[in-house]
């Protein structure tokens, strides 16, 4: 058999260059994608390969996906990881940066696996996995878009298993908790451009110090982006990979926290875990 071929999205840093390096470990031919190549440049230096895309551009993912195919003839495992998470209050989001939310996290992920699909199913196998959040699961103030994106990724995977079982292809989700990435500190950055003033701005500030708090690298109560890697690559190598993998630091007892307690049990837990003014 011809040696596997993986595709890993937002490999530019974080989480799917942890991942891009992780699988490439494991025996993979890897290609990294992202919108800059040149961000990718240790990828390359370390024997990866590394392609163009915006997953946003249909034919950005058609054009990444047969450059691979003309290479190597198959893609044994997608890795949808890129994404951001767009914060602020839900009557001071520009309708336009909540659309791009959802284009980046939900049709974005859509899109390159419609790409993927015909090749997965010609060789009756395949593994596609999806980044998604323990925020696909429960919901904290002022993240409206970002949680709707990820909870609709729980949605379509569920779905996507569903429809992909007899051909061979396996659908899994990776529900990561508080990761040391830069994903934080973007995402407070946003938060304050758009709601740190006016009726919010308390609330944006407490959340946005918790954001920048988990993404320092020596933050603690975070977990490194390995730890999330480490379950994508087990995931990928894995004969009955598990549908979903609840990994990093609060993932797994928050999520337990949020199916025992009643709705508003767990919002007044969740304001008081914030640091959020009553």
């Amino acid at each position: 058999m011809s040696q596997k071929v993986a595709l890993v999205t937002g490999a530019s840093s974080g989480i799917g260059e942890s991942t891009a390096r992780r699988l490439h470990d494991a025996g993979f031919v890897v290609y990294g994608a992202a919108r800059r190549v040149d961000r990718m440049a240790a990828l390359a230096a370390a024997g990866l390969h590394t392609v163009s895309l915006d997953v946003t551009d249909e034919s950005s993912a058609e054009k990444a996906v047969a450059e691979i195919l003309a290479a190597h003839g198959r893609i044994d495992v997608l890795v949808n990881n890129a994404g951001y998470g767009s914060y602020g209050a839900l009557e001071d989001v520009p309708m336009a940066e909540a659309r791009s939310q959802i284009e980046v996290n939900l049709f974005g992920l859509a899109q390159l696996t419609r790409a993927v699909l015909p090749t997965m199913r010609a060789q009756r196998s395949g593994t596609i996995i999806n980044i998604s959040s323990m925020g696909g699961r429960l919901a904290t103030p002022l993240g409206a878009w970002y949680h709707a994106s990820k909870f609709a990724v729980e949605g379509l995977s569920d779905a996507l298993r569903l429809e992909l079982r007899r051909f061979g292809i396996d659908v899994v989700v990776i529900e990561p908790g508080l990761i040391r990435t830069e994903w934080g500190g973007i995402a407070a950055r946003k938060l304050r451009a758009t709601s740190g003033g006016g009726y919010y701005g308390d609330q944006a500030e407490a959340i946005a110090v918790s954001l920048e708090n988990g993404s320092r690298p020596d933050a603690p109560r975070t977990s490194s982006p390995d730890v999330v890697a480490g379950a994508v690559t087990r995931a990928a190598t894995a004969r009955r990979p598990r549908t979903r993998y609840t990994v990093g630091f609060g993932a797994r007892p928050l999520l337990l926290v949020r199916r025992v307690l009643p709705d508003r049990a767990f919002d007044a837990f969740i304001r008081r875990s914030s640091g959020l003014p009553s």
